[in-house]
């Protein structure tokens, strides 16, 4: 049988090995102790808030040890956990909430006064306070005065009556993994337990994971990201996680050296950070094997940078719905095709096609199809994307562009959404980004695309340069540095220099308020009929 209890077949087999480090508190946890946490978490839910299999419970907290036990706990007994993001505001949260029909919701005591207007707004839950500490992405709470049970007295009240797992088949539910919703209302992706087992099982075989790898956790656990990339196959495999409970670049080299880590996820945004860092000119990287960056396309320059220092550095793709490890790479192809996120993974099957649906030949851009058995079950309680997403043939259509080469090495190319018709041409921003973060003075960039009376559709560059002691490009400069690298119908009618970018918590651009940006200023037809 199929199942995804992957931490209590890990503390079956290597009960003494070291799981986890919680950075915080120094706390280190074998898998045996770990299960342990996770076991007694899946009985206060069963036993103490009357959950049975198929319900939902949410959690809304920060990086914790809490949040792992959670997590595990799903796999143990077939209750399917709703991770919330920890920066939704009460609205959000509050849709959230209503459309999964969780019963019960985990916090962190920073998260009261979130809680006190949810419960306004969302009867008939049972809310748990899980108290203490604060975290940079869980504001300090007071430890005292709860409204709500406490986590750690339900816990002391279980007898100490052996834990049963709940039996569970391949299909049933883990987890529900909310959308950012930066294009829309967020959708609840089902993950099935047949899911995680398979990320963790293909991402060990083909990223050849070891026992003895060590990994740090700093990105948020509520997103696939944090869950995925690394922690369950981790655990699939018998290494070691060592949780953070924020993202502080500081604190990220130091443990990286201390514990000896082996491989590190992030995303440009944190690559770009932790290169500025300058605890990196300090820091001992031996113990590192390489570094891997996924949830937007890698600027070049970070590849490169980061080589200067001696370290490998690879770049993956996924997505909520489809692993989340797709694609993998070996050492010498990070550098043989830099700027590739590889081939596809064993048993993933990949297509790349046009608008009719028909396969695109090598060299040429198309939409990212998938299927295999890392594929989700589709929306929760939304029938019409499921279908819009999932076709008849079990095929997964992204909304990711690509191409592919030659030796089946696969590019990212942007989003569907995103690609720009100018004049009947079809342009990729994520083209034209990559050409102006080649610019030594361009720290971000981002392109969207407007309306144009003559065009019908023209690309418009929101850029971040750099402030060093020589005067910043202007976008003229800037325009001129891109017509020596692109097609000229690819370069933007307008380039505009702004402070910072609208990013998501996990590093992607918002371009919608970049669109809504433009439109304020130019009314709704803003065509230039340049």
């Amino acid at each position: 049988m199929i199942h995804a209890d992957l931490l209590g077949e890990r503390a079956r087999l290597t009960p003494d090995k070291l799981a986890l480090v919680d950075v915080a508190t120094g706390a280190r946890r074998t898998y045996r102790e770990l299960d342990q946490g996770a076991a007694r978490a899946a009985r206060v839910w069963r036993e103490r808030l009357g959950l049975r299999k198929g319900d939902r419970i949410a959690i809304l907290a920060g990086n914790r040890i809490e949040y792992l036990e959670a997590f595990f706990a799903a796999g143990k007994t077939g209750i399917v956990l709703v991770t919330l993001g920890a920066r939704l505001t009460p609205a959000e949260l509050e849709g959230i909430l209503a459309d999964s029909g969780a019963k019960a919701v985990l916090y962190g005591s920073g998260f009261r006064q979130v809680v006190a207007v949810l419960e306004e707004r969302v009867p008939g839950v049972s809310w748990v306070d899980l108290g203490l500490p604060g975290t940079p992405s869980e504001p300090a709470g007071d430890d005292a005065g709860s409204p709500h049970p406490r986590w750690d007295e339900l816990v002391a009240t279980l007898d100490p009556a052996p834990f049963e797992r709940t039996p569970c088949s391949g299909e049933d539910l883990y987890c529900l993994l909310y959308t950012s919703g930066t294009t829309g209302r967020p959708k609840g992706v089902m993950i099935p337990h047949r899911m995680v087992a398979w990320n963790g099982y293909n991402t060990v075989c083909c990223w050849q994971l070891r026992e003895d790898d060590v990994s740090p956790i700093f990105t948020p656990l509520y997103h696939a990201g944090g869950l995925a990339v690394f922690l369950v196959p981790l655990v699939v495999i018998g290494g070691t996680i060592v949780l953070h409970r924020g993202f502080d670049p500081a604190e990220v080299w130091r443990t990286i050296e201390a514990e000896g880590c082996t491989v590190v996820l992030g995303v440009p945004t944190i690559w770009k950070m932790l290169l500025e860092a300058p605890e990196l000119e300090r820091v001992d990287l031996s113990s590192v094997r390489w570094l891997i960056s996924g949830g937007a396309p890698l600027p070049e320059y970070l590849i490169e940078a980061y080589r200067a220092k001696g370290v490998a550095f690879k770049q993956g793709f996924g997505m909520t719905e489809v692993g989340v490890n797709c694609f993998s790479m070996t050492v010498a192809d990070s550098v043989a095709k830099k700027g590739s996120i590889g081939r596809p993974m064993m048993l993933t099957e990949v297509r790349l096609v046009d608008g009719e649906g028909r396969d695109v030949a090598v060299g040429e851009v198309g939409e990212i199809l998938f299927r295999g058995p890392h594929v989700c079950r589709g929306y929760w309680n939304a029938p019409e994307a499921t279908a819009a997403a999932l076709d008849d043939d079990g095929w997964f259509h992204s909304g990711d562009l690509a191409r592919r080469d030659e030796d089946g090495f696969f590019y990212i190319a942007g989003r569907k959404k995103e690609m720009l018709i100018s004049g009947g041409v079809n342009i990729f921003p994520a083209e034209i980004e990559a050409a102006l973060l080649l610019h030594p003075a361009v720290e971000d960039a981002a392109v969207i695309g407007v309306p144009d009376e003559r065009w019908g559709e023209v690309g418009v560059a929101y850029v971040v340069v750099r402030h060093g002691d020589d005067p910043p490009p202007g976008a003229d400069e800037l325009a001129a540095f891109l017509a020596g690298r692109l097609a000229r119908y690819k370069v933007p009618k307008d380039l505009r220099l702004i402070d910072e970018l609208p990013r998501t918590a996990y590093g992607k651009v918002v371009k919608g308020e970049l669109v809504e940006r433009w439109a304020a200023e130019h009314g709704p037809s803003g065509g230039s009929g340049s």
